[in-house]
């Protein structure tokens, strides 16, 4: 039986009843989506860059992924305990080949954050070291063990604490407000040896966890420099480096990885987000050698590799090889990057326009010149655009940054049209 009700009265029936924890605050409730568009309950449509928060990477119904779905839904939906699944061993099979030796081990979960907390883990455990090392304004989850490693949002930590012991946060490197790439990387390196050296030494260190490009932090990418600098400590004091890619990876930046922007090959590798096109999945990947030593039980899961989940993400690998989405990536974030520079020129409140490939962070501030973010006018900019039809979300520790996460296999026509849309809300 169709639903009548209208946008208002879902959104009215959704607030009654969904957790406010969330902290929705939009007007709109989504009923279908096709390709890179999203249909409102009044039918209305949107250009579709938020993707689910860089989820939905091949858009909405990709006739590939819903294929696999549906053939996997029809033969076999979840099993557990009693073997393996076709789909699952191909996966692992299939990741392990996407990424560079000797990173061949595949631990499925079903969220970013529960690859997080099995990293954590694995790297104590294997290690005997207790330390952990992340990076101010980094984002790896919510739950008590990878909230402890999140410092993109104070209200993200308030109120937990004790936070999981001997976690030590080191400065990001950013461009913006360090003096460029060089003098920036340098800076973080310095201010990580000094924390290595005169904190907890760097014998003491299981794990140092960073995303090549922040993600909830404001869309820093960390210069190559940076990325190589860190591979060196890890090898310099036996530290675990964790490359944290469930924002970053699977094409986002117009490479593969986030981390081959440096040129380096991390410890650990945690996926999720894009890795299924919108099902709950997450992989950890790492040498055989550190899972074997993590030991048979050490970690576990009921749902991480569902049969259904891991045939999406088999597909989603499919279509990102046969279509070449990741040189589309990065040709078309270059293309949104030139577009979004021009407004810049024109719109002295655009600080900053930054990242890699289609993992752009535009930068609001109040004043040029101090650099004073201007959360205000960011939230203004992000209305005005998702009511001329085009959706984009907000990060960074002040609420400032607006971040362009649109699919993978976005065409040159539609950075066109968001572009114009984007125009549009800035005069407004």
């Amino acid at each position: 039986m169709l639903d009548t009700r209208t946008t208002p009265e879902f959104v009215s029936l959704a607030r009654e009843h969904i957790s406010p924890v969330l902290g929705l605050k939009a007007e709109r409730a989504f009923v279908r989506g096709a390709g890179h568009r999203l249909y409102d309950t009044d039918d209305r449509e949107y250009l579709d860059f938020v993707c689910g928060i860089a989820c939905t990477i091949l858009g909405h119904g990709h006739p590939t992924v819903t294929a696999a779905i549906h053939r996997q839904v029809d033969t076999l939906v979840h099993i557990n305990g009693a073997g393996y699944t076709e789909s699952t061993a191909r996966l692992a099979a299939e990741l392990s080949a996407a990424l560079p030796d000797p990173l061949d081990t595949v631990f499925f979960s079903n969220a970013g954050t529960e690859v997080i907390e099995a990293a954590i883990k694995l790297a104590r455990r294997v290690t005997g070291r207790p330390g952990i090392v992340a990076f101010r304004g980094g984002f790896h989850g919510r739950t008590m063990g990878s909230v402890a490693l999140t410092s993109s949002n104070p209200n993200y930590r308030a109120g937990y604490e004790p936070m999981l012991p001997s976690v030590y946060h080191a400065p990001f490197p950013d461009a913006y407000r360090m003096g460029g790439e060089e003098e920036a990387s340098r800076q973080a390196l310095a201010a990580l040896r000094d924390l290595l050296t005169n904190e907890i030494p760097g014998r003491s260190v299981a794990a140092i966890v960073m995303e090549a490009e922040q993600g909830e932090g404001g869309y820093r990418p960390a210069p190559a420099s940076f990325l190589r600098g860190v591979r060196e400590i890890c090898d310099e004091h036996g530290i675990l480096w964790v490359a944290d890619e469930i924002q970053c990876g699977y094409g986002r930046t117009g490479k593969m990885w986030g981390f081959e922007h440096g040129g380096v090959v991390p410890d650990v590798v945690c996926v999720a987000k894009g890795i299924a096109n919108g099902l709950p999945l997450s992989a950890l990947i790492t040498r055989r050698e550190l899972q074997e030593r993590w030991g048979v039980g050490a970690h576990g899961t009921t749902f991480g590799g569902n049969p259904v989940a891991a045939a999406a993400a088999l597909a989603v690998l499919e279509t990102i090889r046969g279509e070449g989405l990741v040189a589309n990536a990065a040709a078309r974030g270059a293309e949104l990057r030139a577009g979004l520079e021009r407004l810049q020129r024109a719109d002295p409140g655009i600080g900053d326009v930054r990242g890699y490939g289609l993992m752009i962070g535009v930068e609001f501030v109040a004043d040029a010149a101090s650099k004073a973010p201007d959360e205000a006018r960011t939230s203004r900019v992000l209305a005005k655009a998702a009511e001329l039809g085009l959706l984009l979300l907000a990060c960074g520790t002040d609420h400032n940054v607006i971040r362009w996460i649109p699919p993978l296999n976005v065409t040159s026509e539609e950075i066109g049209e968001a572009l114009r849309i984007f125009e549009q809300a800035l005069q407004a």
